[in-house]
């Protein structure tokens, strides 16, 4: 069977691959592992901050467990950004996040490049990138794109 290759950036390839980092995100919060194995390539790889590099097995391990609400008491998406060239798009965002440990809580953010390949008919993610980014270069509040709390999706008000 052939497929046609996917070309097109239009408003449709675009909703596609914005619900789809917004269905990345939810599936960390709620732990959801059948869900984002679901949009995965077989050859998926994470390279974190620190160059580790964990293939899709580790990486779907921690998934299942890396979330803990009363630890990332908040967690926004902003500053998305997306682009596609042929077959491949790449999907960025910043997110922050407060995390609460010995009482105290400590703001920071990251920013991410989830790259897709078109394949088969659909849009599936063969790596993800995490780089922290510096105060001086942190998206502002007026890019944020969702939102939650205590692990919680939060409505925005438009």
């Amino acid at each position: 069977m052939q497929f046609a290759r996917h070309t097109d950036p239009s408003a449709h390839t675009m909703n596609e691959l914005r619900a789809l980092n917004a269905r990345f995100i939810h599936n960390f919060v709620t732990k959801d592992v059948a869900s984002h194995d679901a949009i995965l390539h077989p050859e998926f790889i994470s390279i974190w901050p620190t160059g580790q590099r964990w293939d899709r097995a580790t990486y779907l391990k921690y998934w299942a467990t890396a979330f803990d609400p009363e630890v990332i008491v908040y967690w926004d998406v902003r500053d998305e950004l997306i682009t596609v060239i042929g077959d491949v798009a790449l999907v960025r965002s910043t997110n922050k996040a407060t995390r609460r440990r010995d009482g105290k809580e400590v703001t920071g953010m990251t920013t991410y490049t989830d790259t897709y390949l078109f394949e088969n008919g659909a849009w599936k993610c063969i790596q993800a990138q995490i780089t922290a980014v510096a105060p001086e270069h942190q998206p502002s509040d007026d890019t944020i794109v969702s939102v939650y709390i205590g692990g919680k999706r939060q409505e925005r008000l438009s």
